[in-house]
């Protein structure tokens, strides 16, 4: 295959779709974007009065997503969340399992990425003024789910939950969202050259 042909993109592809296809590349594909999201965890800072911390993995379940695609964005995230439910350390702060507070954001990623990854199959990733609505919308769905769970799982009120569970967060996500605005159509771009 030319490297014309692997580098030329038609609507209707994420970033994953210019690769060789084959069955191997999506497992591979899938098992890395679960990877990624479990090391970008990693990057975890507590937030004072919060059970929930700040870190990469809504960032790096957004990236997933849109670069994978739907299906195989869900795939990934799905993978994420059974393997730390399973046991492997690989949520915020190398905790593991569906019991902490901060487990519905991990369900609001899954759904997340699966929504935006549909979103870059419609071309929502190839511009920044699109790219910043889809990732705008995939931190909504992430709060969606995230904060009612917090408040169920510690009791909290909704108003102590948004309180803990997303405000605190505001700011981080709007830089987030930034990066993947420029990020995304970047490669679009590199890629048609």
């Amino acid at each position: 295959m030319s490297t014309a042909a692997v580098t030329t993109s038609r609507p209707g592809e994420v970033l994953a779709d210019l690769l060789p296809s084959s069955r191997v590349r999506d497992a591979a594909l899938v098992i890395g974007g679960a990877a990624l999201t479990g090391l970008a965890a990693q990057i975890s800072v507590p937030v004072p009065g919060s059970p929930v911390p700040v870190t990469g993995q809504t960032f790096a379940a957004l990236l997933v997503g849109t670069a994978l695609g739907a299906g195989r964005g869900f795939l990934s995230l799905a993978v994420y969340a059974l393997v730390g439910m399973a046991g492997v350390p690989w949520f915020a702060g190398g905790s593991s399992g569906a019991g902490a507070p901060s487990f519905g954001y991990i369900l609001g990623m899954l759904l997340a990425s699966t929504v935006v990854g549909a979103l870059a199959r419609r071309g929502a990733d190839r511009s920044v003024l699109r790219m910043a609505g889809t990732m705008l919308l995939g931190e909504a769905i992430i709060y969606a789910v995230g904060v009612p769970y917090l408040a169920l799982a510690t009791g909290m009120s909704a108003s102590a939950a948004v309180a803990a569970g997303l405000t605190p967060f505001l700011i981080g996500d709007a830089l987030k969202a930034a990066l993947a605005m420029g990020v995304l159509p970047t490669a679009w771009k590199l890629v048609k050259r």
